[in-house]
């Protein structure tokens, strides 16, 4: 089995797992930009010390190029855990990141998310330069 095959994609306006990419469809080459990724964005996902978004990694594939590039990895590590059980801490991250990039070429950003009970999931916006 191959990487690539343990990753899920859907539509992401009915499938809450599916990580939504908000980026510019057109940059200036150098110029940076901030790249938005979250989940749940019309389905809301769960945060709970149960099932929850670990993490969440931002790659950039230029078109002309056969490597991609990972611009960021973040982990979401607080779900309500506390020594009280679960649910039950004073403390959530939002699974969704914010980050900033630039490229000189087009390409497509690649965000992929790992949901603790769903498994591994991702989607993809094609950007130009």
């Amino acid at each position: 089995m191959r990487m690539g095959e343990l990753f899920q994609t859907a539509d992401w306006k009915s499938e809450k797992h599916v990580p939504v990419i908000e980026c510019p469809e057109k940059v200036s080459p150098d110029a940076f930009f901030e790249v938005k990724v979250s989940l749940g964005k019309e389905v809301a996902h769960p945060n709970t010390t149960e099932h929850h978004i670990r993490w969440i990694r931002v790659y950039f594939k230029p078109d002309n190029d056969k490597f991609a590039y990972e611009v960021g990895s973040f982990e979401l590590a607080a779900h309500g855990e506390s020594t009280q059980g679960p649910n039950t801490g004073p403390v959530y991250t939002d699974h969704a990141v914010t980050c900033s990039m630039k490229t000189s070429t087009s390409g497509r950003i690649v965000a992929a998310a790992l949901c603790n009970i769903h498994g591994l999931w991702e989607n993809e916006q094609q950007v130009a330069v």
